[in-house]
């Protein structure tokens, strides 16, 4: 198959979450099933500088956007180039509207044209499966990725229908691009669209909303996620509407690229093990603490948090639970960049114990690899989580995940029993501190236990790859085709 990837973020150069992830490994995974995989991106500042895109000398090809708003078509320019995984990259310059330094803001606070930006890269998208749909050589399916590619699905449904299907993956149904009414001249839509039954949503124009009605076939990244996104719970509003789509809708839980998440090749790390010899994973907790200028005791259980900060990651939970947790023997590091009082909260909870725990804030990629490779316990509070990647690259280096049980979590977590026989890390029910400090509780026990070095071999040897998520993947764009 012949497969277009229309993204807004891709790993590890422009990255907010998993997102980036998935697209960068997935695409990967495809094409070393067989199929042709090619990845359209905004042309961010980053990529410019990142190298990425000189895998392959680049050849700019001239688009032209029409917007209905502008007194002629606005030029994009096409780059063509290749990832060193063989996925072909096409990046697209809209001229002023992705040359900065962030993806959807700066500062917390989201651009004000942003209806404006990914109107016209998925405009500029919609253009380039024109012309290869013109070349004779259609895209087979045309995959995009939440909202701010979701349009493309709708576009090409109402406005320029073209050979194949497309397929929209909803990674975080709460990220939905709300806009005014207005953003319907970016599109090149008129007010007919502007209904309960196409994109209006209380009010405002919902693009994911679009995406789901009229992509050929829907996805999420967890058959939990995929359950629970159809309730009012979960579904931030659009439960309705997915549910009118609920026949198309398939759960397919994320992987990892084990190229990048693997303890027997991490350059990131100190020291490498694997599965059957984990004596090494104590010389990376070694050097993490001294990295971090805490007290270094490779004896005592060391429990790591890493994530954004923000209410939906748990972070207020962690931060409450964080003094009782320390009053344990027991040293804690916490990562990640955010909401600016949970922050001060998580920071000022650390502070109480300088010797043994710490709040880093943002931190680098390789700085997680090294996190992972020197926890016991990776801590996942989330509310909710769609699908969640840190507790899979915790059980890839051997560090047992305490997670709510919610979402993705439950599909990829199965709770230890107390004789420590079966399961793979440890879940708590409740969002709260107390149901949070329990789960940490019970995992601090259980690494007293005899068995627990059979627990870890256990983890590491899960199956957590890509191969078998993008196996899936190809079968939904196969059942699609044939539809």
């Amino acid at each position: 198959m012949d497969i277009l990837f229309a993204a807004s973020e891709i790993a590890p150069i422009v990255k907010v979450g998993g997102l980036a992830d998935v697209v960068s490994s997935l695409s990967k995974a495809l094409r070393l099933l067989g199929h042709k995989v090619t990845i359209a991106l905004p042309r961010y500042r980053a990529l410019d500088s990142s190298g990425l895109m000189m895998a392959r000398r680049l050849n700019p090809m001239p688009l032209e956007v029409d917007p209905q708003i502008a007194p002629g078509p606005i030029p994009v320019t096409l780059f063509d180039g290749r990832l060193s995984t063989g996925v072909e990259l096409v990046v697209l310059d809209v001229p002023g509207f992705h040359d900065r330094t962030g993806i959807y803001g700066e500062d917390g606070r989201d651009y004000e044209d942003n209806a404006r930006r990914f109107s016209l890269f998925s405009r500029a998208v919609v253009e380039l499966v024109r012309q290869r749909a013109r070349s004779g050589a259609p895209f087979d399916v045309v995959h995009v990725h939440d909202w701010p590619t979701a349009m493309v699905a709708y576009l090409l449904r109402h406005q320029q229908p073209v050979p194949g299907r497309t397929v929209l993956t909803i990674h975080n149904a709460a990220h939905q691009g709300l806009f005014p009414k207005d953003a319907l001249a970016y599109l090149g839509l008129d007010e007919d669209h502007f209904r309960p039954d196409r994109l209006e949503f209380y009010g405002q124009l919902n693009f994911l909303k679009g995406g789901i009605l009229a992509a050929d076939a829907l996805t999420t990244v967890s058959n939990t996620y995929a359950s629970e996104i159809v309730t009012p719970k979960h579904g931030e509003k659009l439960d309705g509407v997915l549910r009118t789509r609920a026949k198309q809708l398939t759960g397919i839980v994320n992987g990892i690229d084990y190229a990048v998440w693997n303890p027997m090749t991490d350059p990131a790390i100190i020291a490498r093990y694997d599965a059957e010899d984990v004596s090494n994973k104590g010389r990376c907790k070694s050097a993490l603490l001294q990295e971090m200028g805490l007290e270094i005791r490779p004896e005592r259980p060391l429990l790591v948090s890493v994530g954004r900060v923000v209410a939906q990651k748990g972070s207020d939970l962690l931060a409450s639970a964080m003094p009782k947790i320390l009053k344990g023997d027991v040293s804690v590091v916490v990562a990640g960049e955010g909401d600016p009082e949970l922050m001060a909260k998580l920071t000022a909870a650390a502070a109480k114990a300088p010797e043994r725990a710490k709040f880093l804030g943002g931190v680098s990629e390789a700085v997680v690899h090294r996190l992972m490779a020197a926890a016991d316990l990776v801590v996942v509070p989330s509310r909710f989580e769609p699908c969640g990647l840190v507790q899979l690259y915790a059980q890839r280096y051997g560090a047992a995940p305490i997670a709510c049980r919610t979402g993705g979590l439950v599909d990829t977590i199965v709770d230890l029993d107390a004789a420590l026989e079966t399961g793979t890390g440890f879940l708590f029910d409740k969002p709260t501190a107390t149901s949070l400090l329990g789960g940490v509780q019970r995992a601090l026990g259980a690494l007293t236990s005899p068995r627990w070095p059979a627990v870890q071999r256990r983890i590491m040897r899960l199956d957590l790859g890509w191969d078998r998520p993008a196996r899936r993947y190809v079968q939904v764009y196969r059942q699609t085709l044939a539809s």
